[in-house]
């Protein structure tokens, strides 16, 4: 797989992104960032305080982003962990970077509230997963990415998604 690609790691809150997004940056000896630290203060006081955010407060999060795939990783490939809940958030990704791929971790909702419950010093409360899901749009057929499973170790959920984006480069050649 080529390293020039930014994998944008997505899933609701508790999935396992920034653990797993590290790991495959780590794999793929490109740069990695964390999603979460695009957010303004007015989003993480927003959602310390249990409120969901809206598509406003959305935009200039993944416009932030979608700056630091076309800067820094858009050079050498990279890694980013952001939920890119919804179709359009990818959509203004791709946009920012035409070859992103997403690999979108989806596991069912007990093991993931469990994971969320168990963290230590994240601003996002398990109050939040409910509308985590809701407002999820999962990735599409016509959506470059693969669905990972998380299910399993850090390590093993890592193998399951560098092998599904290994799949994934043959299909596109």
């Amino acid at each position: 797989m080529s390293t020039q690609r930014v994998i944008v790691v997505m899933g609701v809150a508790g999935t396992g992104k920034t653990t797993v997004g590290r790991l495959l940056a780590e794999e793929l000896g490109v740069p990695y960032a964390e999603g979460d630290a695009f957010h303004p203060p007015a989003n993480v006081a927003k959602m310390s305080a249990g409120v969901p955010l809206d598509d406003a407060d959305r935009w200039p999060w993944l416009d932030a982003i979608g700056e630091w795939i076309r800067n820094s990783a858009g050079r050498c490939g990279g890694v980013i962990a952001a939920s890119s809940l919804k179709r359009v958030y990818r959509d203004r990704l791709r946009a920012a970077a035409p070859g992103a791929v997403f690999v979108h971790l989806t596991g069912d909702r007990p093991l993931i509230e469990r994971r969320m419950a168990e963290r230590k010093g994240h601003f996002m409360p398990t109050t939040l997963l409910d509308s985590q899901f809701a407002t999820l749009e999962p990735l599409q057929e016509d959506e470059p990415g693969v669905v990972v499973e998380v299910a399993g170790s850090p390590e093993e959920i890592t193998e399951r998604a560098l092998a599904a984006l290994n799949w994934l480069s043959t299909q596109e050649n």
